[in-house]
């Protein structure tokens, strides 16, 4: 067995995944460092962030596809030596029951999506799994999944279980992570021999989290007044349907009108404009005015002068002396394009500057501006949390058992897990929407990958993509009970022939140390976030 030091008092990290209310506590095993946060607050409103406009979070996120992670070439060492005793805990509701060894395709209730944001700002996925814990309260996944190894591992942001997801639906409800607990050689040193996590959540939330119901003004108005969320839709309509309705509803009613902002349009020059020259400069006279538009001088060129007839423009353009300090200013402002005019500068005969000018180029142009009145109708909308406690995981979907110290090599497994990202050749032969699987014995040697200081990961041959890691690998698992024993998660993808396809899914071990860490995560409780 491959072991890496560890600092005094601690070989497991457990680690707050909501950033509020941090509180460190000690633990009766002293070999366990935990993170404990009351962060009910910050939980709800990940919940909302999920769930606002339908679910278009959960809708747009991706699969989890970080860099490296997809390795391309693998070689094969030693077996591995286990720890302790082998050792199994019993999957919820088969504590007294005997294992039946049965080989199917069923999906089990258990897997699901883990949802979170990422230190880039982008918003992923990977897989999870539901496992036995004291207080039916624990999801089993990859390290990685959890923690930000491109972000000094800091835990990854708005993390969430969803079980049985499904096309923006969750079934059995959004289960917020509350606290994370891994191998300190994981977070600490980024070895992969030990990339899994245990994650306590929330009592999970079911309902919507931002649900908007259409209602009256008058109803809308006394929601807004008492501090309640909402928002108005305006349609465009005819000025007869606005008649037709304010008619109807009067001043207080959804049917609304205005002077819209005015439609302006170049005219040819007036006959009277020499008579009214200052009316028309000043305020326009019946909607037209005379304005003028500073260009550059290649523009005031083209122009010619004196010309008005609707389609030229009159031009002029003025010259004026300034100083040395806003001849030196206007030089700046010009190279940065922020002066369109021209500039000059008098030179006596020994060539020293004596004077200074600037030039500013207009056009002018005969427009109009046509006011027209706007109608439309408002629709009232008051937006409101719907949601419900579901009760907890558990109880809901079940959880898988525990097995650690198993036979690495040689094993049947059946993995499961929602792949979706392409192979190393750009095919996509995967949607992410359903969860797939796989199933075979465990390869008769441990992987070597120096690059994530993997020595001793099992692996399994399984042409699955990005998206599937952190699914779990399932010992024993019963095609009735749909249930078996966690006794790996997926780690890493490999592509181990060179044919730019990946055809080997890898795991940590799991061993006795994963044992010590899954118990600490299995006892810890989490509450609900709805009273």
């Amino acid at each position: 067995m491959k072991r890496i030091l560890l600092p005094a008092g601690g070989a497991i990290l457990a680690t707050g995944l909501l950033a509020a209310g941090l509180a460190s506590t000690a633990q009766a095993d002293d070999t366990v460092s935990s993170d404990v946060l009351a962060a009910e607050a910050k939980a709800i409103e990940t919940v909302e962030f999920w769930t606002a406009s339908n679910n278009a979070a959960l809708k747009g996120a991706i699969a989890f596809n970080p860099d490296a992670l997809e390795v391309s070439k693998i070689k094969s060492g030693g077996g591995y030596t286990s720890d302790t005793k082998p050792g199994s805990t019993a999957p919820i509701g088969e504590e007294k029951k005997a294992a039946v060894k049965v080989q199917n395709v069923n999906l089990p209730k258990t897997i699901g999506k883990v949802f979170f944001e990422g230190r880039d700002g982008k918003l992923y996925w990977c897989s999870g799994t539901s496992i036995q814990a004291q207080y039916r309260n624990l999801v089993a996944t990859a390290g990685h999944c959890v923690y930000d190894i491109a972000g000094n591992d800091e835990v990854v942001s708005r993390w969430v279980f969803v079980p049985g997801y499904y096309q923006g639906k969750a079934p059995w409800g959004i289960y917020v992570g509350k606290q994370a607990f891994t191998h300190y050689d994981f977070d600490v040193y980024e070895d992969f021999d030990r990339d899994y996590a245990f994650v306590t959540v929330y009592d999970g939330i079911g309902g919507v989290a931002n649900n908007s119901t259409k209602v009256t003004p008058s109803e809308y108005k006394a929601h807004i007044a008492k501090g309640g969320k909402g928002y108005v839709k305006e349609t465009p309509i005819t000025e007869k349907e606005f008649a037709e309705g304010y008619a109807k509803y009067g001043d207080a009613g959804p049917y609304k009108s205005k002077l819209a902002d005015p439609t302006v349009e170049t005219v040819a020059k007036p006959a009277d404009a020499a008579a009214k020259i200052e009316d028309y400069i000043a305020t326009g006279v019946n909607g037209v005015q005379l304005t003028g538009v500073e260009v550059t001088e290649n523009t005031y060129k083209a122009a010619p002068a004196g010309l008005d007839n609707g389609a030229k423009f009159e031009r002029l353009s003025t010259e004026v002396p300034i100083s040395k300090e806003a001849y030196d200013a206007l030089v700046t402002a010009k190279g940065d394009g922020k002066f369109l005019g021209s500039l000059r500068v008098v030179k006596n005969a020994a060539g020293t500057e004596t004077a200074w000018f600037k030039t500013q180029y207009y056009v002018k142009k005969w427009v109009k501006s046509t006011a027209v009145m706007k109608y439309w109708v408002e629709d009232y909308f008051v937006v409101e949390h719907l949601i419900k406690s579901v009760g907890r995981l558990g109880d809901n979907v079940g959880g898988q058992g525990f097995a650690w110290n198993q036979p690495s090599a040689g094993k049947y497994v059946r993995t499961f897990g929602y792949p979706y990202g392409p192979h190393l050749d750009g095919n996509r032969p995967y949607t992410g929407v359903t969860p797939k699987w796989c199933y075979g014995k465990t390869a008769s040697k441990a992987l070597l990958i120096p690059s994530k200081k993997v020595e001793e990961q099992q692996s399994l041959k399984c042409a699955v993509t990005a998206g599937y890691d952190g699914g779990p690998w399932l010992y024993k698992y019963s095609n009735s009970k749909r249930l078996g024993y966690v006794n790996g998660v997926t780690s890493l993808i490999a592509d181990t022939d060179d044919n730019k396809r990946y055809d080997t899914i890898t795991s940590a071990y799991f061993d006795g140390e994963t044992n010590v860490i899954y118990k600490a995560a299995a006892a810890v409780w989490s509450g609900k976030l709805i009273k």
